[in-house]
């Protein structure tokens, strides 16, 4: 799937951002992965510090979407590593969004996915199956909600209600 600039889906697309159908991230993420930019259908997760739900998602077919993962901006730990970056690009996800860290960089870098974290950590998360699947989450000063579409290129990352078109 062909991703769209964000910055022509800005400037086409402009009037939507003070009402909400068009939302800009905060720019906190760093951009790692060999898709720079990569767009497609939202699944969302919440946790914190433990990534067990996150490896059952990216285990189901991606179909082009993209895993946004609320881990609560935790910097203590990595949500998402090499193994699952490889698990994501097999099964089709075109990228994943993560509120925290990752790991295993040099991997994640050579595999056809777009992903973008806080930061990278080395020391792996909890492996407890706590967290929840396919509810809202905010991260980067948005409300993010299941089923929206997300776009993601080296300008920045954008949420709209609705897949667009420029």
């Amino acid at each position: 799937m062909a991703s769209l600039a964000t910055a022509d889906i800005c400037d086409s697309n402009g009037k939507h951002v003070p009402t909400g159908e068009l939302r800009v991230l905060q720019p906190i993420f760093q951009s790692y992965g060999q898709r720079r930019a990569f767009s497609g259908p939202i699944v969302t997760l919440k946790v914190f510090e433990d990534n067990v739900l996150v490896r059952e998602l990216l285990e189901t077919k991606g179909e082009g979407r993209v895993l946004v993962v609320d881990g609560g901006g935790s910097i203590r730990c990595a949500l998402v590593g090499g193994n699952l970056g490889q698990i994501a690009q097999n099964n089709g996800w075109a990228g994943i969004v993560v509120n925290g860290c990752i790991r295993d960089v040099d991997e994640i870098n050579g595999c056809d996915i777009g992903v973008r974290a806080l930061a990278t950590h080395p020391l792996k998360s909890n492996k407890k199956r706590t967290g929840e699947m396919h509810v809202s989450v905010y991260i980067a000063g948005a409300l993010i909600h299941e089923g929206e579409w997300l776009y993601a290129d080296n300008d920045g990352i954008l949420v709209s209600k609705h897949e667009l078109s420029v």
